[in-house]
């Protein structure tokens, strides 16, 4: 049935286009013909700009762009200081006590106990104050006493100046732990209850980073940051938790991560300190459905780039750290202590009282790019 059909058809076409052509009006029957595709010649794209970004460049086309600012330096080294080089940690304006704004009740922490480990400096120092200047007592906890008692003298001299002729001042108080051991922490908890009469929220600060490639990082520091970062957190957020169920009480802890359990820093080595804060944040997590029903929320502030005092020896000792670190920041800047303040004030106060898992992020748009 095809092939004589086919015939048929190129006879037809055949007499068709033998025949004289014919001046009359008769319109003619437009045929297509068949559209062919030639190869294009390949040229050479070893100079195209566009080709050399792409995966079909050799390795090194792109030159010094290539990846530079998404790897890590194994050469970058920052151990975290002893305790006699650790730089002091200023008391900012706290401007606690009196109101000099309107504001929603709900934020505030007054007639509470707060607990704060890693209190006696840098972010922990700096949130407690906010704390006090919400309204609540604090519990300073630190591995370091003597600073941690300075630190609470100079957080209520600091309210005073700032509230002139206020009669009731905060209590402050100041106690030693190891966060990474239990019986330190058993100990440090029952000192604060004994001296406050009952714990409402915990903020979990202690914590410490350092910058060593993951195949270089000595055994016994890692297990060091882990007890600190991870166990420390794990215990007072568990102690914590069973004060208040004992109490049948209401109660909100705030765990301290980083942005660096969400993404990997650049370009310092940080991977065990990574993972540390991602179980930190997971933890959070967790506690939060655990214990919802206790009436126990648990929460997680993620800070970025924050100039403490520490931060600020790193970069004086690694200055080119600050330009690669503000680069990838989309504020263009790092932040400070203090914009820690109204975070933790939030997530502990009645204000947040729906909110029981959350991550919140104050890392100036970093995890976003």
């Amino acid at each position: 049935m095809f092939r004589p059909a086919v015939v048929r058809q190129t006879v037809k076409t055949l007499n068709q286009s033998s025949r004289p052509a014919v001046t009359t009006n008769t319109p003619q029957l437009f045929r297509r013909p068949l559209s062919t595709t030639f190869v294009r010649a390949q040229k050479d794209d070893k100079n195209d700009p566009l080709v050399k970004a792409t995966t079909r460049a050799p390795g090194g086309a792109a030159g010094e762009s290539e990846g530079k600012y998404a790897r890590t330096d194994e050469s970058l080294v920052v151990e975290y200081p002893d305790d006699a080089d650790m730089p002091r940690s200023p008391v900012v304006q706290g401007r606690g006590g009196m109101h000099f704004k309107r504001t929603l009740a709900q934020f505030s922490l007054e007639n509470r106990v707060t607990l704060v480990t890693g209190g006696a400096r840098g972010l922990g120092l700096v949130m407690g104050q906010g704390i006090v200047a919400s309204g609540s007592n604090l519990a300073i906890v630190d591995l370091n006493r003597d600073e941690a008692q300075e630190s609470a003298h100079k957080l209520v001299e600091q309210f005073q100046k700032e509230n002139p002729g206020l009669e009731e001042l905060p209590k402050v108080t100041a106690h030693y732990a190891d966060v990474s051991n239990p019986d330190s922490v058993n100990n440090a908890l029952s000192e604060v209850i004994a001296k406050h009469g009952k714990i409402d929220h915990l903020v979990t600060s202690a914590g410490f980073t350092e910058n060593f490639d993951a195949i270089n990082y000595p055994y016994d520091r890692i297990q060091k940051l882990w007890g600190v970062n991870v166990n420390g957190t794990y215990l007072f957020a568990t102690g914590v938790a069973k004060h208040l169920m004992e109490r049948k009480a209401p109660g909100s802890i705030v765990m301290i991560g980083s942005m660096s359990g969400a993404i990997v820093n650049v370009p310092q080595p940080q991977a065990p300190y990574n993972a540390a804060k991602a179980a930190v944040r997971h933890l959070a997590s967790s506690f939060a459905v655990e214990w919802a029903g206790h009436d126990i929320r648990v929460n997680c502030i993620s800070p970025g780039y924050m100039l403490t005092a520490l931060t600020r020896k790193i970069l004086d000792d690694n200055p080119e750290l600050r330009d690669k670190w503000i680069s990838l920041i989309p504020t263009g800047k790092m932040g400070v202590p203090e914009d820690l303040m109204g975070a933790v004030t939030f997530l502990l106060s009645d204000a947040s009282k729906y909110i029981t898992g959350a991550d919140l992020r104050v890392d100036g748009g970093y995890t976003l790019t």
